[in-house]
């Protein structure tokens, strides 16, 4: 194979899809549906369903269970203490891959599974399997707080995870409703406070001490909505050494970290090899949630869409798609999500990001028929809210789209694009003050999101406070955005910082489009405030080469011409150039064409006087000239004498 330059010098065959990714897989799909963790269970299914066939009909995966599988089935026999005789064959199989492990979690020694105490816990959800489906139906029904008090007595770890798990979503739905009332009150939280937090936290401690990786996930979930972020992350690794293919885990995970240091300070301590695809998918959609995603990541998504992994996963190609979203090559994107509704007209994840780039793109009518097909399909689903509001937004029908934007957040309230989307159309009515208040709460969501603090420095520009809008900004240059770099330096020109204001456009022009104009006129004018005349002529002289190349008419670029043209006068430059550039402003269409007019006559005046002076120079060594050559004759003749 081929070496990938987007890999660690791992040894990929590691990693590549075999029978025991593929058992561990299935048993996923069951084990993460029969807790409640759908999400989990479904991408554990489109993987399934996205590997090759013919990798599937494949040798079945080897008999021992092995640290990356999940419980072994119920009809596995106990296995002898005696280690089997292997045959040539199966010797020559390359041994598993030693993965690291998090300094605090126990070692591999420590975590092997214990069949022992599995195949007891089997015994007891067998005898407990009409009250666990009893249950678990409730759960679906999502009556949590009837399925917590049919499963109290059970004692089995399936019976104990559905139990805790119907109680935490019980109690956060109290919350929110609590944190609802006080809807625009002042004594409302920044985020929904849920008092029972602690004491099912206490709840998952027996288990967790056992090493249980579902009662570990359970902790860290409960430590993560208690703000202990590096107890919760602890948790998730320990649950994930022992139960790799918990999706909902990784996700868990993923919240937790801040920025991209954080995440390349984790990545080596993870419970899998750093070829593993799980490894690859947590890192593309990290850097995807918190807006920092690379080439190296698109390079990830084309390694996993490759004929070895997953071809056909609509949920990788949906994560490459927002990776080039992230990049700003949204032709590309676009191209993407079509692809992937050619496949699946019905898929909707990520449909919102999709609505994003149409906006951007002002594609209108593929956006109107988009809200249309999927309102009509679900239109309870947050994204598909979001897509309607981003339609409306793009008609600028501002009320109807915060309508659709406020209806995502009641059915999500973590919903972040929703927040953050409601204050940008408060920002296009003028309403500063309801933006703050959507930009906050799109903040108390999620701090990592650079969109909202620059939300805030919009908002807060409106208002005229300059401070406060240059503070929001400076929270936003996270990742490297050129509006974020412009919005700093207008917030610093409008504060009379000028040498500021250039610092943060110059910053902006290094990731700026190579045909950018409007910052370099905002530098010219700049340094021209500064007294600074050569390089303000410069940017000036920039943008009339850019405006030519792109074939602008005149106008666009006329006070730029006007500039060079003044400067050249004022420093005894190159007149012929202003001359150039004054006659053809001056039989422009612009508004300074009358201006160019006079400057003109002025302009052929000092042409003439130069060519005056420069004739008499030239007349004055020419007779200097002469002169000496009659002094030198007179004294040649003296001596001949």
């Amino acid at each position: 194979m081929p070496s990938d330059p987007f890999l660690p010098p791992v040894a990929a065959a590691v990693s590549l899809v075999d029978g025991d990714m593929i058992k561990g897989l299935r048993r996923a799909v069951k084990d993460c549906s029969d807790r409640g963790l759908n999400h989990a269970s479904k991408r554990a299914a489109e993987l399934l369903i996205a590997i090759p066939p013919e990798k599937k009909q494949g040798p079945a995966a080897a008999a021992l269970p092995s640290l990356y599988t999940s419980t072994p089935a119920r009809l596995q026999p106990k296995l002898s203490s005696n280690p089997p005789t292997l045959s040539p064959a199966s010797s020559a199989m390359p041994p598993p891959p030693v993965p690291m492990y998090h300094p605090h979690a126990p070692q591999a020694s420590d975590v092997m599974l214990d069949l022992d105490a599995q195949t007891a816990d089997l015994a007891l959800e067998d005898n407990e399997e009409d009250v666990l489906a009893a249950g678990k139906a409730c759960f679906d029904t999502k009556e949590y707080t009837r399925a917590a008090h049919i499963l109290k007595d059970c004692i089995s770890s399936r019976g104990q995870f559905l139990m805790l798990y119907s109680q935490y979503l019980a109690s956060e739905k109290k919350a929110l409703q609590d944190w609802n009332r006080l809807d625009s009150d002042r004594n409302q939280p920044s985020v929904p406070v849920n008092l029972m937090l602690t004491v099912l936290l206490n709840e998952t401690s027996p288990r967790s001490e056992k090493s249980d990786p579902w009662a570990l996930f359970l902790r860290g979930l409960f430590l993560s909505r208690l703000n202990r972020r590096e107890e919760a992350t602890e948790a998730i690794l320990r649950s994930l050494q022992r139960y790799i293919w918990n999706w909902s885990a990784w996700s868990l995970l993923s919240d937790l970290i801040k920025d991209s240091e954080e995440l390349s300070s984790l990545l080596p301590l993870m419970p899998l090899p750093m070829t593993h695809p799980l490894v690859h998918l947590f890192q593309v959609r990290t850097l995807n949630s918190l807006h920092q995603p690379s080439e190296n990541e698109l390079g990830l998504c084309d390694r996993l869409l490759s004929s070895d992994y997953f071809p056909q996963s609509l949920w990788i190609m949906s994560l490459r798609a927002c990776v080039l979203y992230h990049l700003h090559d949204f032709k590309q994107a676009e191209e993407q999500f079509e692809r992937i509704l050619s496949i699946d007209p019905y898929r909707i994840d990520d449909i919102d990001v999709y609505s994003n780039i149409l906006y951007v793109t002002e594609a209108r009518l593929k956006l109107s028929k988009l809200a249309h097909d999927f309102l009509a399909l679900d239109k309870d689903r947050p994204e598909v809210c979001c897509l309607v509001g981003n339609h409306y937004s793009l008609r600028a029908e501002h009320e109807k789209a915060i309508k659709y934007f406020r209806r995502a957040t009641q059915l999500d309230r973590t919903y972040l694009s929703a927040w953050t989307l409601m204050g940008h159309e408060y920002v296009e009515m003028k309403n500063s003050h309801a933006a703050i208040e959507a930009y906050r709460k799109a903040v108390d969501v999620n701090r990592k999101d650079y969109r909202a603090w620059y939300g805030l420095g919009q908002a807060y520009e409106l208002l005229n406070m300059h401070q406060y809008a240059l503070h929001y900004f400076q929270h936003a240059t996270a990742p490297y955005d050129v509006r974020l770099w412009q919005a700093q330096g207008a917030s610093y020109e409008e504060m009379g910082r000028l040498r500021e204001a250039v610092d943060c456009y110059k910053r902006a022009l290094l990731g700026a489009d190579v045909n950018e104009g409007t910052i370099n006129l905002k530098l010219a004018k700049l340094h021209d405030d500064l007294e600074e005349r050569q390089e303000a002529a410069a940017y000036h002289q920039r943008v009339i080469e850019v405006s030519k190349a792109l074939l602008k008419p005149l106008a666009d670029y006329a006070k730029s011409c006007m500039y060079i043209a003044r400067y050249h006068m004022e420093q005894g430059g190159d007149l012929e150039l202003s001359k150039d550039y004054l006659a053809k402003v001056a039989i422009s269409n612009s508004e300074d064409a009358a201006e160019a007019a006079d400057l003109l006559r002025t302009v052929d005046l000092l042409l003439l006087q130069e060519k005056e002076a420069k004739r008499k120079a030239e007349t004055a060594e020419q007779n200097g000239v002469k002169v000496e050559m009659m002094d030198h004759s007179t004294d040649v003749k003296e001596e001949m004498l």
